[in-house]
């Protein structure tokens, strides 16, 4: 079910390693092609649009697009208490490791009436999108909303796709997890439809554009996301998910293969990669992954998703070439199964998982950090959704005539050097008549 890639007796450089790194290629141009149009049709056909998709790959039609405040009412009238208690729990938490990444205002003061402050402001209006194709996602829920209001932000707008099982009704679930964070704004949309209608605004709907989308989604919610970027900000690209797990002889096979099955049954397109040094890991591996996935309820899911170009087992010399293989790969989740782990060394991953205990299923869930995470390789130089997703660090600056004096033969200085004497000019004006004393420029040119 799993192919193995054999790298044992090759030296190979991070570009060659890269070449070698399991991926879906093809599906993930087919999703940026398909995701331009989707985008396209709901700028300039709005609701229509919107309405036509939802027919077309949800199977809904005339629907609320704008969810109903009684429809959010009645959800959490019906939540199962002991979902309920899970959800609460799981928004305690991600509260919590959500309040330690807002950084506090800074000042510092580089002279007698100079003064730079550092602030983070909140953008004003979010967009958090929550899939709800092959699974229902209230954790989403949580994982989007949590950190957008420990960030300040003051519009929270939501959606999710209409399910033709509930008459076109977001799942029931996922508005009852809305209702509980407080979340009134929901549109019933899904797919790249959903980042279009954010990014774009639908008028009819009541739906300002936002200033920054988020959320995990497939590889065209994804890809979606590339095309609105730059028209508002986004986080990175959450598409299909990706697990590698490094293990060595230590390892339980049971559980790495219960842990790649895990991620696997989220949707045909799920990596799921097993990096060992232990021939005899992998085979127990391979042999136990093949029954696991025979019996588990999303059996045939998980089966194309093991069988695809995007999963693999690998096998290579040692740790340290697991290691390089990982930072190559950057990927969304990692799991260290490893008799001495060393989560320093893995610099490149969405979020790292130690030891056998720490699975991703925890961190889908209650762990307390965030789901949202990078794939494709986005971890090299992404990071997941956080509080600081929502923030923009802004300086304000604050001197008084003497500091500015005491810097303005230096500022001139530097205006005539790159031939923007206008800019010069800009601080000169300021003491027309009052020069600042020889003493003052004197240190400035000094500094």
């Amino acid at each position: 079910m799993l192919r193995t890639i054999d790298l044992r007796g090759r030296s190979l450089t991070a570009s060659e390693l890269l070449d070698t790194v399991p991926r879906a290629t093809a599906a993930l141009e087919e999703a940026q092609h398909a995701a331009a149009q989707i985008v396209a049709a709901v700028a300039s056909d709005g609701e229509a649009a919107l309405r036509d998709q939802a027919e077309r790959f949800d199977g809904v039609a005339g629907h609320d697009i704008r969810v109903p405040q009684q429809h959010l009412d009645e959800a959490l009238e019906g939540l199962d208490p002991i979902v309920r208690a899970a959800l609460e729990e799981a928004i305690v938490r991600v509260r919590a490791a959500s309040a330690a990444q807002v950084p506090p205002p800074a000042t510092t003061d580089l002279d007698a009436g100079a003064r730079v402050i550092q602030r983070w402001q909140p953008v004003r209006r979010v967009g958090l999108y929550v899939p709800g194709g092959k699974a229902v996602y209230p954790s989403s829920v949580v994982m989007n909303v949590v950190p957008a209001q420990v960030a300040g932000v003051d519009e929270v707008a939501l959606a999710s796709p209409p399910q033709r099982e509930f008459g076109g009704r977001i799942h029931p679930v996922i508005l009852a997890a809305a209702r509980l964070l407080g979340v009134t704004e929901v549109y019933a949309m899904g797919g790249a439809g959903a980042i279009g209608a954010f990014a774009h605004g639908v008028p009819s709907l009541g739906l300002e554009r936002v200033d920054v989308v988020t959320g995990p989604g497939n590889n065209f919610v994804a890809a979606a996301k590339r095309v609105v970027a730059g028209l508002v900000g986004t986080d990175a690209e959450a598409g299909a998910t990706e697990i590698l797990i490094v293990a060595d002889d230590s390892a339980d096979p049971r559980l790495v293969s219960a842990d790649l099955v895990s991620q696997a049954e989220h949707d045909e397109q799920a990596s799921a990669v097993l990096v060992t040094a232990s021939a005899a890991l992998a085979d127990a591996v391979a042999a136990d992954i093949v029954e696991r996935a025979s019996r588990t309820r999303h059996a045939e899911r998980v089966r194309t998703a093991l069988s695809g170009p995007q999963s693999a087992i690998v096998l290579v010399d040692d740790l340290a070439a697991a290691t390089a293989f990982s930072n190559a790969y950057a990927p969304e989740h990692l799991e260290l199964h490893l008799e001495a782990p060393r989560p320093e060394d893995f610099i490149h991953a969405g979020a790292v998982f130690v030891g056998p205990h720490a699975p991703v299923s925890l961190g889908d869930y209650l762990a307390g950090s965030n789901h949202v995470l990078p794939t494709g390789g986005q971890a090299r130089y992404a990071s997941g959704l956080s509080a600081s997703t929502f923030l923009r660090p802004q300086q304000v600056i604050e001197y008084d005539r003497a500091a500015l004096a005491r810097v303005s033969a230096a500022i001139v200085a530097l205006a005539e050097a790159e031939a923007l004497p206008a800019h010069g000019e800009a601080i000169t004006a300021r003491f027309d008549g009052h020069a600042p004393s020889s003493g003052a420029t004197a240190a400035a040119v000094g500094a």
